[in-house]
């Protein structure tokens, strides 16, 4: 390992380590304000109910993954100060503070969080059902193992971060590949800005280039998914070779898969996934150093992290199989653990935009009712309004209503969130945008189907309207609460 002694990846861990513990305050915050309204006591779907199913049986009780609220009773206080002890602890590593002591305390802090987040994303159902929570999930279990600021990383550990990158790029190419006709026709970015589940402030604007643009998007897309993330194992050629050049070839891979990463950020609003792999993806900057890094791993550290890569080289069996399966599996997570899963997004785009607008009035007769819009915060509504950039926040409702219409039927928590409008829900209101109705019930609440789209230039110039909409549909006929209760 002599030439590897040469690289230092001092710095990517200083990136990692902070990288990865403010995405996880970030995810904290985010169940901390939205959980108990869409999966407490009173949520949506309720979590204690699902507790209440697994705990039936043991058939039940082993569908359930790990989560601390299988021993203790779970309560919408008890969910709260989990979160704020989840925020406190990343604090302190963003600020590097566990990270000043031996390895196994930052460890034990990573471990905590993964740990902690893990029992929440567990009974999360529908609203957890993404990508990137597993993706933080294992991103902070292998944060534990980068050690303290007085060693140098292990390079095992730096090597499973690469391979995570590699999962999470090259799967994604290859769902495109095998995915919808529009990635190989090279058309996909043509309807994507438009069509994505929300938005940014520069969707828009990236919607109105012209379509050679969006062509060369596209291969410029291939190109980072499928070829680059080879080269990030360029640095173990180190091995073999006494040179700089592998370590060289691995940051340029990382850069690549950054500023791709940077132009999603800037176009659309993907939760925590890009800012992870943005993170993630500066495990690649390795800084050759002619006298190697300061401060030796001691011995029981070495042993620790080498049981943690033997042990990913055996899951790493699922995943790596998944990557050249005919029928890939997208986000899919082969044990109870969420440890070496498959990643993969948009194997096909959708080229229509369906909003679902729900309306409510407190006129008597609804035929003859004046209608007003729940504006949420994240999703189109207002044709004026300029989508906002909330990533890496995560707006769990907003994206829910965007696969609504992808479906062949409302989910049950959709009737929920309906029930909880007529009933003036204050948590349920607090999700969104702002309250039409000043928190007084409403007599009636209806959804409609609107076609929407980006304004073209002339049309903006015209009318200021940032979204045009039509082939307007009444999808829910109007309900009182006495109906739907």
């Amino acid at each position: 390992m002599d030439a590897f002694a040469a690289v230092d990846f001092g710095f990517a861990r200083e990136v990692l380590q902070r990288g990865i513990a403010a995405l996880f305050v970030i995810a904290f915050l985010s169940s901390y304000n939205q959980f108990p309204a869409l999966l407490g006591e009173r949520g949506l779907l309720p979590a204690p109910r699902l507790l209440s199913w697994a705990r039936g049986s043991k058939r039940t009780a082993g569908m359930l993954r790990p989560t601390l609220f299988r021993r203790l009773r779970y309560t919408d206080r008890r969910l709260r100060a989990l979160c704020v002890a989840g925020m406190v602890v990343g604090a302190a590593l963003v600020c590097g503070i566990p990270q000043l002591g031996p390895p196994w305390v930052p460890a034990l802090c990573f471990l905590a969080l993964w740990l902690g987040y893990m029992s929440i994303v567990s009974i999360g159902q529908t609203f957890y059902g993404f990508g990137w929570e597993m993706l933080l999930l294992e991103a902070g279990f292998l944060a534990a193992f980068l050690g303290s600021r007085d060693q140098a990383p292990p390079v095992v550990v730096i090597v499973l971060f690469w391979w995570l990158v590699f999962r999470l790029e090259f799967g994604a190419g290859m769902i495109k590949i095998r995915g919808g006709r529009e990635w190989r026709d090279l058309t996909a970015l043509m309807y994507h800005h438009e069509t994505q589940p929300m938005p940014g402030p520069l969707s828009r604007q990236a919607h109105l280039l012209p379509a050679w643009f969006h062509r060369l998007e596209v291969l410029g897309n291939h190109f980072a998914q499928l070829v680059v993330p080879w080269f990030l194992f360029a640095p173990l050629i180190g091995l073999w070779v006494d040179s700089p050049v592998p370590a060289l070839v691995g940051a340029v891979a990382a850069t690549i898969v950054i500023a791709t990463q940077v132009w999603l950020v800037l176009s659309g609003n993907f939760a925590w996934l890009n800012w992870a792999t943005i993170v993630l993806a500066f495990s690649g900057y390795g800084i050759p150093t002619p006298g190697g890094s300061a401060g030796g791993i001691p011995l029981y550290w070495l042993l620790v992290t080498g049981a943690v890569f033997v042990l990913y080289l055996v899951l790493s069996w699922w995943p790596a199989r998944n990557l050249v399966a005919h029928r890939q599996l997208m986000n899919a997570s082969f044990n109870r653990w969420q440890l070496a899963n498959a990643y993969g997004a948009f194997g096909t785009v959708t080229k229509t935009r369906i909003e679902y607008v729900i309306e409510g009035t407190q006129d008597h007769d609804p035929d003859a009712a004046t209608w007003t819009e729940y504006v949420f915060k994240g999703k189109p509504g207002p044709l004026r309004r300029n989508p906002r950039q909330f990533a890496p926040y995560h707006l769990r409702l907003d994206w829910l209503m965007w696969f609504l219409p992808l479906g062949r039927a409302l989910d049950p928590w959709f009737e929920r969130l309906l029930v909880a409008l007529l009933r003036a829900d204050a948590a349920v209101l607090r999700l969104l945008a702002a309250d039409p109705f000043a928190g007084t019930e409403p007599r009636w609440v209806r959804v409609v189907s609107y076609r929407y789209r980006f304004a073209t230039r002339p049309e903006f110039h015209r009318t200021g309207q940032r979204w045009m909409r039509d082939q307007r549909r009444v999808l829910v006929r109007p309900v009182s609460r006495d109906l739907l209760t």
